[in-house]
């Protein structure tokens, strides 16, 4: 009778049946926008450009990095979604844009239906919280070329604005404000050096429990990434934010000077926010310089927001009405030599 795809390690009905177990979570994305093409080989979105004058798409992918390592330890996979959707638009809402839908691609050695759907589950919920639909996505049963238990996942966000509303911080001038918004906790970067720093080098468990901590160590690093857009949508329709930054890998240190025109300095009061104690865990376990820990986490700022100094105080009275964490956290000066300094 000869072997079958999946005597070799793929199997087709594996598959159907992950994607009947998704269904529901992915339609729950759906905006009015999208349009239902049951069984088509691509997404359909009819964008609304009535509200743009000169409509700009801003596009953005990325992964969830060796987080997914915590993630096979614990054998949680609801939330790892929700990193994946965060790290994507948070990127393209630095530029101002709305996002309006995601794709997403999961590749696993062996596909796993009902862990394929809980995956699946903290996309969408990422998506609803984003406000972009699940338009659509690849799984990928790859036999013999991931680790057994082990997957890879990718996302892919369009966003939309104006091209008038753009922001690039080339507007950025000295005296204008700096405020950081909180993030949850070590987002999805740094993984690689948490890791060696707690488990190699401390010798901690993932179960470990630290006293300056509020659970078991490997939740705590759990914590999806913040996704920050409903917050900065609501900023833009009253305020012309200056520039912004999203704090991914290399922090702070990395990030901001990014958006920076030249000849001008990002001043930052390194106690104008209280370090999360998830960084001090880390440091302490790695013995890690302070520069070094600032050029691989967020430190507990994920986002950040150069403003206007006459629209600071509007714009913090806003977000104390959306209940966001903030924190003034500095200026820009004028200086030729360099492009940020902790004081």
């Amino acid at each position: 009778m000869g072997i079958s795809y999946k005597d070799s390690g793929v199997d087709i009905d594996a598959g159907n049946k992950a994607v009947e177990l998704m269904k529901k979570e992915v339609e729950s994305t759906f905006t009015p926008e999208v349009i239902s093409n049951s069984g088509g080989f691509g997404g359909l979105y009819k964008p609304n450009l009535k509200a743009f004058k000169e409509p700009v798409l801003v596009s953005g992918t990325d992964g969830v990095g060796t987080k997914l390592k915590l993630v096979f330890k614990l054998d949680i996979h609801d939330t790892i979604g929700i990193d994946l959707v965060a790290m994507s638009v948070n990127d393209i809402l630095v530029q101002g844009a709305r996002p309006l839908f995601f794709l997403d691609y999961l590749a696993t050695g062996h596909i796993d239906p009902e862990k394929v759907a809980e995956i699946v589950k903290g996309i969408a919920a990422g998506c609803r919280e984003s406000g972009a639909a699940l338009l659509g996505g690849e799984t990928a049963e790859m036999a013999g070329f991931y680790n057994t238990g082990e997957y890879d996942l990718a996302g892919f966000a369009l966003g939309i604005t104006d091209q008038s509303r753009l922001i690039t911080g080339e507007n950025i001038e000295a005296g204008d404000k700096l405020i950081g918004l909180a993030s949850s906790g070590v987002h999805s970067n740094g993984f690689t050096l948490a890791r060696k720093a707690l488990f190699e080098i401390a010798g901690y468990s993932y179960k470990e429990k630290i006293a300056s901590l509020d659970q078991e160590l490997g939740l705590e690093l759990l914590k999806p990434t913040k996704i920050y857009v409903q917050t900065i949508l609501s900023l833009l329709d009253k305020f012309n934010l200056k520039g912004m930054a999203h704090i991914t890998g290399g922090g702070v240190l990395e990030n901001l000077p990014r958006i920076l025109p030249d000849n001008l300095k990002a001043v930052i009061n390194k106690d104008s926010w209280q370090i999360p104690e998830i960084f001090k865990v880390i440091q302490e376990a790695g013995s890690i310089a302070e520069q070094e820990m600032f050029r691989t986490f967020n430190m507990g700022i994920g986002f950040i927001l150069v403003v206007d100094s006459s629209e600071k105080p509007a714009i913090i009275n806003l977000l104390e009405e959306l209940d966001e964490e903030y924190h003034l956290i500095g200026e820009v000066i004028e200086d030729e030599k360099s492009s940020l300094e902790f004081v």
